[in-house]
């Protein structure tokens, strides 16, 4: 396996001199050199060949022990130094200081076809940052990230990608749902890439601690590799290098509302620099339509991170950056305004996705109302999402009542007559406002069957893979990466997939409870 090795975030930003593995403050450094823990019984159990097709891996190679021990820590790949990252974070809103890569450990950058990847490792053992953790991974989240990593790319979603799922053959003590019951589960790593894992928390932890020198190296550094087309370090170059990343942000919670997802943990240290999905913990689905649910029971009572706020806490986030940038600027005013466009960026691209999925293209001052009518109404029973504006795309002259819709109800047989009468109420005024549009059916259905998801990674779907998987049966572990890699495509033979979230799922750990504890 011979990769085009590159250097340059170790070779361009500071080091932390320390080379001991000992939890600690780090200071006036950007990383700390770690090797990962050696496994005692290593195992890859699932690969992504497109991803290694990206990095220039072969799928002859993805067989060889060498690979194996490279994605397990086993081994450094020659003329390598693993580092683990130094950020600070504010955690629920909290300023958390210093944090970091607790259990991921960057193995390297490859480049190829005129594209830089970092090759990570999560759950590859402790580093300076673990704080009080081991640095570990379970089966149970390691499956969870490995797919949705890549089911979420192949969404549209702009995201981190991932390169194998691997079982180390060590158990991992875990309580998972912090209730003082820890139990020992099967210890695991995802290889994780993504062309930056910097994150708002990069840049926090200077400006917290008043270190502008390296705050400075560290947005020159950003802005030459991964924002060149801004131009060369000025006070002008740095207001645009956070619009750019505020632009980022947006489109990618915009795509997380279009198809219904809740990242779980939005905290500063979970955003990623170039507008990426990272950090896959407690994440989920919106099962019933609700803008009222978050997956994560550690939020639970405040429900900070919501699925109807994601777009307000990337704001938040954001002005927390543009408080970590300002030493740089030194004015409040091109901040503010970036901040203020983010507000109405939001509103326009939100009505225009919102539109999309109802295969509305025509303006019509009166679309905005139709939209929010919709919302409501679909709150008024549990309605799941997915199925909702998947099958909306049916409606037509001659297939325009409830029946379009009702397979996305959670208990059918049992809505009121008045929220019957709602529903059709809305219909009515849908099927009048396509009327308005030039699209036939066959190209309004099409165009909405392109941004409304047929299968999406449901939790309770997840949860199968990792009953089966702890059983040691891998098989739908591939099943639902190979689903999940044609979204939109009807799929006949995986119908299956197609359906509302079973009962037994309801209240299951993992399918409708989930902590960050992995």
């Amino acid at each position: 396996m011979k990769l085009n090795i590159k250097d340059t975030f170790t070779t361009k930003l500071p080091a932390d001199p320390i080379l001991e593995n000992s939890r600690r403050q780090v200071t006036e450094a950007v990383f700390s050199h770690v090797n990962p823990k050696k496994t005692k019984e290593p195992k890859v159990i699932h690969t992504s060949q497109e991803m290694a097709n990206e990095l220039g891996i072969s799928s002859e190679e993805l067989q060889t022990d060498f690979f194996r021990d490279v994605v397990t820590g086993n081994e450094i790949y020659p003329n390598t130094k693993p580092y683990a990252m130094c950020y600070a974070g504010h955690q629920f809103g909290n300023w958390a200081g210093q944090l970091g890569d607790g259990r991921a450990i960057n193995l390297f950058e490859v480049e190829h076809h005129n594209k830089n990847w970092k090759v990570q490792l999560k759950g590859a053992g402790e580093t300076p940052y673990s704080r009080t953790a081991d640095g570990l991974a379970v089966l149970r989240s390691s499956i969870r990230e490995y797919l949705c990593a890549e089911a979420m790319f192949h969404l549209g979603v702009p995201t981190t990608r991932s390169l194998s799922l691997s079982l180390t053959g060590d158990d991992v003590l875990r309580d998972v749902l912090y209730n003082g019951n820890p139990a020992y589960e099967k210890g695991a790593i995802v290889s994780r890439i993504s062309p930056s894992f910097l994150r708002f928390g990069n840049f926090e932890i200077f400006t917290a601690r008043k270190d502008v020198k390296n705050l400075k190296i560290l947005v020159d550094y950003t802005i030459k590799h991964h924002f060149n087309h801004i131009g060369k370090p000025s006070k002008e170059t740095y207001i645009n290098f956070f619009k750019e990343v505020s632009k980022r942000t947006l489109e990618m919670i915009i795509h997380w509302q279009r198809v219904g997802f809740v990242h779980g943990v939005m905290n500063t240290d979970n955003m990623s620099i170039l507008g990426l999905t990272i950090d896959y913990g407690p994440y989920g689905w919106l099962e019933g339509f609700d803008f009222g649910w978050t997956p994560n029971t550690t939020d639970r009572q405040h429900k900070r991170y919501r699925y109807g706020n994601q777009p307000n806490i990337g704001l938040w986030n954001l002005f927390q950056l543009a408080n970590a940038l300002y030493p740089l600027i030194e004015e409040v005013e091109p901040l503010e305004a970036i901040l203020a466009e983010y507000k109405t960026n939001f509103e326009q691209k939100s009505l225009t996705m919102m539109k999309s999925k109802l295969g509305l293209f025509e303006d019509n001052k009166n679309d905005l109302g139709i939209i929010q009518n919709l919302e409501d109404t679909l709150q008024l029973v549990e309605t799941d999402m997915t199925i909702f504006f998947r099958n909306l795309s049916n409606f037509s002259d001659e297939n325009s009542n409830l029946k379009v819709i009702e397979d996305a109800f959670y208990d059918a047989e049992n809505i009121s007559e008045e929220v019957k009468q709602l529903w059709n109420t809305w219909l009515n005024t849908y099927a009048e406002r396509l009327k308005k549009e030039k699209l036939s059916n066959n190209e309004r259905k099409a165009k909405m069957n392109a941004v409304n998801p047929k299968y999406v990674l449901r939790n309770y779907m997840a949860q199968l893979a990792i009953d089966a998987a702890d059983q040691g049966d891998y098989t739908l572990i591939d099943e639902l990466f190979q689903l999940l890699k044609k979204p939109y495509d009807e799929q006949p033979k995986n119908q299956k997939w197609f359906t509302k979230r079973p009962e037994w799922a309801r209240h299951k750990v993992g399918c409708s409870m989930l902590s960050c504890s992995s």
